[in-house]
């Protein structure tokens, strides 16, 4: 489930084979039309599209729909659910490591050391409480040292990455 902010609107949306939209079913479908441009297609009523500003840092989506600019905050899975913890996300952008914010088991470390990642870039995969959570660069990052290895159990604060 993603929740997304549009304005002081806030909407659930589920996705994937039955989608739906604060519970109630829809059919969603994009198709890119142009570099900046897609169709939106939402239970059958096709609506022209254009990509105006995407901020992969603050997961912010600007985009003109039918010459109407909307402004759309996406919060993925572990958003929630650091929201639902009371941890504050962007107070790990000033760290220089990633800690585990649960307890959780390693699935998969995409991040390799020494190795250069953009903003937004998946590090590492984490489950907790039955969900997998993939861990993204907060910013520009240089992987210094990985203190965790795949299929690792590790306890809320322990430091998984360190960076340069």
């Amino acid at each position: 489930m993603y929740k997304a902010s549009i304005g002081a609107r806030d909407v659930q949306v589920v996705t994937g084979k039955e989608s739906s939209v604060n519970g109630i079913p829809v059919e969603i479908e994009f198709a890119k039309s142009a570099p900046h441009s897609f169709t939106l297609r939402l239970n059958g009523v096709q609506k022209d599209a254009d990509l105006v500003k995407l901020d992969k840092e603050n997961k912010l989506v600007i985009m003109r729909i039918e010459g109407k600019k909307l402004a759309v905050q996406i919060k993925e899975p572990i958003d929630l659910m650091l929201d639902k913890l009371g941890i504050k996300i962007k107070s790990a952008k000033k760290m220089n490591n990633l800690k585990a914010p649960m307890p959780g088991l390693v699935i998969k470390i995409i991040a390799e050391k020494g190795k250069h990642y953009k903003a937004g870039d998946a590090l590492m995969v984490l489950e907790a409480m039955k969900m997998e959570n993939v861990f993204k660069a907060a910013a520009d990052v240089t992987i210094k040292e990985i203190e965790i290895t795949e299929r690792q159990s590790v306890e809320k604060g322990q430091i998984l990455m360190v960076f340069e």
